[in-house]
This record gives C-alpha cells, sequence and structure tokens, in this order.
C-alpha cells in the first residue's frame, strides 16, 4: 500500500509549473522540469527532520536564510553544511514558510533547485 504524500499543498500550490513527484528513501522529492525543487519529509524516524526539504546550493543559503530564518541543514546527513535545508514541521508558521518557498518556485528563484547529476550507465561484463 503507497503511503500518502506528506503536505499535499505544496502541489496544489505548484500545481500551474507542473511538478513530478517521485518516491526517494521513504520521502518525495519533487522535480519542476529538470531540477530538484524540494523533498517532502514525514517520517516516525528522526522526526527532528521532517518537514520540507529546500535544494539549495551553499552560495545561496546566507540569503535564503533571511526569508526563511528557521531553515537549517537536515541532521540526518551528518553535521557538515548540506545543500538540503529543512523547513522543520514543528516552526509555528510552518505551512506560510512552505508557501513562500512554493511561490519562490514559481517565480524561478535561482536559490531553489538544483540539477541532480546523469546517473552513470554501467556496461555489462
Amino acid at each position: 500500500m503507497k503511503s500518502k504524500i506528506p503536505f499535499a499543498f505544496v502541489l496544489e500550490e505548484l500545481d500551474r509549473i507542473p511538478p513530478r513527484v517521485k518516491p526517494m528513501f521513504g520521502c518525495y522529492a519533487i522535480y519542476v522540469g529538470e531540477k530538484l525543487v524540494l523533498i517532502l519529509r514525514q517520517r516516525h524516524e528522526h522526526p527532528d527532520d521532517n518537514g520540507v526539504w529546500l535544494a539549495a546550493l551553499h552560495e545561496h543559503h546566507a540569503s535564503l536564510k533571511k526569508d526563511f530564518p528557521c531553515m537549517r541543514s537536515v541532521r540526518l546527513l551528518g553535521s557538515a553544511e548540506s545543500v538540503w535545508q529543512n523547513i522543520p514541521t514543528d516552526e509555528d508558521d510552518f505551512e506560510e514558510l512552505v508557501l513562500k518557498a512554493c511561490r519562490f518556485i514559481l517565480k524561478g528563484d535561482v536559490r531553489i533547485g538544483k540539477v541532480p547529476k546523469k546517473k552513470k550507465i554501467r556496461k555489462k561484463a
């Protein structure tokens, strides 16, 4: 049985683009075109990393922090700052902040999203 996509309001908000959803590591990756922009996570394991993860290159973290003061690196990925920045579900204005991120994505804000590296195709021996 498939689990329900958490924070479905994100898909509704991005509907006019339209986003593509791919299951990924028990979460849901959201793509716009070739860009991976968000991951939606709501799991029992490591609940402090639940929320909406923004794909953001390191050079954009400082400016995004001004728009999303609660934003922090995903703890599951180790102590180093990663390209994945979390808007945690326990924020009082969680939905409002996520909708703001969606508006940035709709406007084509270059700070959110990254094009994943192409997977290498292994040749059979």
